[in-house]
């Protein structure tokens, strides 16, 4: 029997999980051999482990760890595992192989401990089928209701999160199903219990309750119709007159592959009763648009702004629905000149000739990416750039691509977690970074995640999870082959969110970050 532990710490078996032991009688348990990957610091078991056999047969660990192998040919003999992870490092033996041999016993059990390359830890898959596909195969206890296909959903991309009537609501980009090649590609919906209030501890994982149609897969949740994908960012809550209200900003898409082009975009609200959102306005192609972005809240000189970070905060508006329903209101930070546009590449200037970055009206964002092609193009210099940002132990500099910031209390500064564009992987590192205010200047980074040949992109801090005073953070990113150029999908992780948590008292962080 699988025992399954929900939101309370009281033993519950869900269907799942009913389901799962029937299948178990059938394939005892016992006919295995479990093996568990776990950090050598820290003693939990490590998600997304590659373990390969001499002869090429691969699996890889599930959220606990976990690989339950029976190989008919293979059992009750030594076999030799390789075994290598994204961030982590298993030993050499004397010939130079990383892996060992282990005797494949039905029913035994083998743990091997991995060092983590990577200063944050890797914790278990969000989303997806199979999350704990092994331990279910084992009879082991899993944290989740769901712990093998939630919502039929096998793959979801780029999360936005935001906290509305005292739940956590997550939406997602372009989702796969089991039943055909495509999918949900307008804005899968779920909630979850916020921990402390009978969610799951973070460290534990997410119990989604997804809003589903009539066939039970996750449904959409942005009902007009369009012969392209929809994508939303910048997911907010505001109140008004104690009555909270969810927007988010949304882009109607057209293309694919490589090349994709906004047909329109504007802001929605979120219709709880119906769980849909429906337009509330819809804007001009130009203008300060929060592409891809994720909102904060902060007051400022008694208003209240609502800042959308790409990583860097560089679009605001006043948070109230008037001013989110009018692209006119909205301010960019840029060092353009006042009412211009990047192709202008008209750079504000004082009498001095000193390079003016602030908040301006009907002008356009300049971005990482902006600034390095105005950098290159030599109509901007590299000390007149406010959005440099460099390696905190090589000095090289790190473009940022999509991230967020927040203010931690921990570290009594403001946080940014981001993704690098054009490293080691060219989508593929998670990087960390600080500032005493929120415009910065953001000087020095660190590294904390990273990928060989994988992308793992648009990463999403969620603050309302901070634990110890905000000494540990927790935060996810998409998991995926897309633009990496890797043609290797990895089963079940492929195309899913996996969280990370990082702890900003850890030696190889603050060492490097402090001189910011």
């Amino acid at each position: 029997m699988v025992l399954c532990r929900g939101d309370s710490t009281i033993p519950r078996l869900t269907a799942a999980c009913i389901v799962s032991a029937l299948l178990i009688g059938h394939s005892s348990a016992h006919d295995f051999f479990q093996i568990q990957v776990v950090d050598e610091e820290t003693g939990r078991g490590v998600p997304l482990v590659e373990v390969t056999t001499v002869n090429g047969i691969r699996h890889w660990t599930d959220s606990a760890g976990i690989v339950a192998f029976h190989e008919p040919g293979l059992m009750n003999r030594d076999v030799f595992f390789s075994i290598k992870s994204h961030g982590y490092e298993f030993p050499k033996d004397g010939f130079g192989f990383r892996g060992k041999p282990l005797k494949t016993t039905p029913g035994d059990h083998a743990v091997l401990r991995i060092r983590r390359l990577n200063i944050a830890e890797r914790l278990y898959r969000v989303t997806g089928e199979g999350i704990y596909r092994d331990s279910v195969l084992l009879g082991q206890p899993v944290p989740l209701r769901e712990p093998l296909l939630n919502g039929q959903v096998l793959g979801s991309d780029s999360v936005q999160t935001a906290v509305f009537r005292n739940r956590i609501y997550w939406f997602w980009g372009d989702t796969n199903r089991p039943g055909y090649p495509l999918g949900n590609f307008k804005v899968p919906g779920a909630t979850s219990l916020l921990p402390g209030d009978g969610g799951l501890d973070p460290e534990r994982g997410i119990n989604l309750d997804y809003f589903t149609d009539e066939h039970g897969f996750a449904k959409k949740t942005i009902p007009w119709k369009g012969t392209g994908p929809t994508w939303i960012s910048g997911l907010v809550t505001i109140s008004d007159s104690g009555n909270e209200q969810l927007f988010a900003h949304y882009q109607d898409i057209q293309g694919g592959g490589m090349s994709f082009k906004a047909s329109g975009q504007g802001l929605a609200e979120f219709n709880d009763e119906a769980k849909i959102f429906r337009r509330v306005a819809e804007f001009p192609m130009d203008g300060p648009f929060p592409e891809g972005a994720h909102s904060l809240m902060l007051d400022e000189e008694g208003e209240t702004y609502i800042y959308f970070c790409t990583p860097y905060p560089l679009v605001r508006v006043r948070a109230t629905r008037d001013a989110l329903a009018d692209l006119s209101q909205y301010e960019a930070y840029t060092c353009l000149r006042q009412g211009t546009r990047r192709d202008d590449c008209q750079i504000d200037r004082d009498d001095a000739g000193r390079v003016r970055w602030n908040w301006k009206r009907d002008t356009d964002t300049i971005g990482p990416q902006d600034q390095e092609r105005l950098i290159k193009r030599k109509v901007l210099d590299r000390e007149d750039a406010a959005l440099t940002l460099r390696d905190a132990e090589t000095g090289d500099v790190v473009v940022a691509h999509r991230g967020t910031v927040a203010y931690n209390d921990f570290r009594k500064r403001w946080i940014m977690i981001f993704c690098q564009i054009g490293g080691t992987s060219p989508l593929g590192e998670i990087w960390y970074a600080e500032a005493d205010a929120l415009t910065g200047p953001w000087r020095h980074a660190r590294k904390i995640v990273s990928h060989n040949r994988y992308s793992f992109y648009n990463p999403r801090h969620h603050p309302m999870f901070d634990a110890d005073g905000g000494r540990i953070v927790y935060f996810e990113a998409t998991y995926t082959a897309a633009f990496s150029g890797n043609p290797e999908k990895t089963p079940r992780y492929d195309y899913n969110q996996i969280m990370y948590r990082l702890n900003l008292e850890a030696p190889r962080l603050a060492n490097s970050i402090l001189p910011n």
